[in-house]
């Protein structure tokens, strides 16, 4: 029942609600749905959107296999050497959910951040870095409230001593007004005293002082930590971002982090579908450089002639290629 328990209730307080974690999720959707898929055709670009936001919030997803891949909203697993081996499936429909029961080879199962104890689960980012989600969930229900409790710009304002009836009708005159006088203050004292009540009098700011908490600097560095759990370079988010830097990291995302999941859905994919699949997330992302590789590829091409001159044999050439590791 506890490793049930966040399915059911739902993950509480780690930041999936924040626009940090849902930029993250949305490009990591829009990265796996755009991959070039070759080898099946029932890995569409819904099934790898819906994917994408799984292993990203939970970890893992669940697809039955049938003339379409039908996503689990919820399974259970029975394993052997830590391998599944059948699940109970749990299946939305709009009118209410259903189960079914499959075996491992009719269920296609990918998970990221499993590990030894578990290896027949996947882990969310979220979990695996859940200090700087709670910072984050923190910091943005802090600001929340703030903005929305808080006497923004409201002033105690002094005015003369009157009746109390007076002074009430004024106070109930300015309450709930944001941003105008919400408390208004006597100055009897000053007038028992033979002072003039007026002087050296002004309006005392009600208005949080948010600097002093250094809470921009704290957002900004658990922002950065959640885009680093996703794999996004924080830069991309910066206002100075320029085209270099974004190109960066977007191939940083491509090449790093949405390829190896590619290809673990790939590998899953080969064995429960019964052919080879292939799945390539850089080239449909432009994750390359385009002017390196036009560099290049003028490079090879001469040294080719030059070595076509040079009388050299395909078997040389080739030997020579690999041993710069270029093996294809």
């Amino acid at each position: 029942m506890a490793a049930r328990q966040s399915y059911i209730s739902g993950a509480s307080g780690l930041g999936e609600l924040t626009a940090t974690v849902q930029a993250c999720v949305s490009l990591w959707e829009s990265g796996l749905s755009l991959a070039d898929v070759k080898g099946s055709n029932l890995l569409t670009r819904r099934a790898m959107a819906l994917t994408a936001r799984s292993l990203a919030l939970r970890g893992e997803a669940v697809f039955l296999i049938a003339d379409r891949l039908i996503p689990a909203s919820d399974w259970d697993v029975t394993t052997r050497h830590g391998e599944p081996r059948a699940y109970r499936l749990q299946v939305s429909e709009a009118g209410g959910g259903r189960s079914e029961t499959a075996l491992a080879a009719e269920v296609l199962h990918f998970r990221i951040g499993s590990d030894a104890v578990t290896p027949w689960t996947g882990t969310a980012p979220l979990r695996r870095a859940q200090l700087s989600a709670q910072l984050l969930h923190e910091l943005e229900t802090a600001l929340l409230a703030v903005f929305r409790d808080a006497p923004l710009g409201s002033q105690i304002v002094p005015v003369p001593e009157g009746a109390a009836e007076d002074m009430e009708a004024l106070r109930l005159g300015f309450r709930g007004r944001r941003g105008a006088a919400l408390v208004i203050e006597g100055v009897a004292q000053a007038t028992a005293a033979g002072m003039n009540p007026n002087l050296g009098k002004s309006p005392d700011q009600l208005s949080p002082d948010l600097q002093r908490t250094l809470a921009d600097k704290f957002l900004t560095e658990a922002k950065s930590g959640i885009y680093a759990a996703f794999g996004v370079l924080p830069g991309l988010f910066v206002e100075q971002a320029q085209g270099p830097l974004v190109r960066e990291a977007q191939r940083h995302l491509a090449q790093l982090v949405l390829q190896p999941m590619a290809l673990l859905i790939a590998e899953e994919a080969s064995a429960k579908l019964g052919g080879s699949v292939l799945i390539d997330v850089v080239r449909p992302m432009q994750a390359f450089d385009a002017g390196g590789k036009a560099r290049a590829l003028a490079t090879m091409v001469q040294a080719m002639a030059q070595a076509k001159e040079a009388g050299l044999s395909g078997a040389e050439l080739t030997d020579a290629m690999s041993f710069i590791d270029w093996a294809e």
